[in-house]
């Protein structure tokens, strides 16, 4: 039996939700759980740790490096092949600090408090 998925903390949900091509159709959809959208804001967009992000989101470094993983391969999919991308869903809860967390634990060191 596999082990439940653990809620991955994310410190705000998109701003946008939907992205895809400005000329000609789309060929397809790829769907992005909230949480790899997260793992690709801290590690690309904020430029942290793979060690860090995993703090900010309360899970292992080994569990977001699948998640990083599984989110690049979909954000080339969607680039490549010319498909939408829309950004929904998945195991997370939003950290009630919001937009101010940069997600290296803040609900951490708030709940020691």
């Amino acid at each position: 039996m596999a082990r439940p998925v653990k809620c991955r903390r994310v410190c705000a949900l998109p701003q946008f939700q939907e992205f895809g091509p400005g000329e000609g159709a789309c060929t397809g959809q790829v769907e992005m759980g909230v949480d790899e959208y997260e793992a690709v804001r801290l590690i690309d967009h904020l430029g942290l740790s793979q060690e860090e992000a995993a703090a900010g989101m309360g899970v292992s470094r080994a569990t977001v490096q699948g998640i990083y993983d599984s989110a690049r391969k979909k954000l080339a999919a969607a680039l490549v092949e010319g498909k939408r991308l829309r950004v929904d869903g998945g195991a997370y809860q939003v950290c009630p600090r919001g937009r101010q967390c940069r997600g290296t634990g803040c609900c951490r060191r708030e709940e020691a408090d």
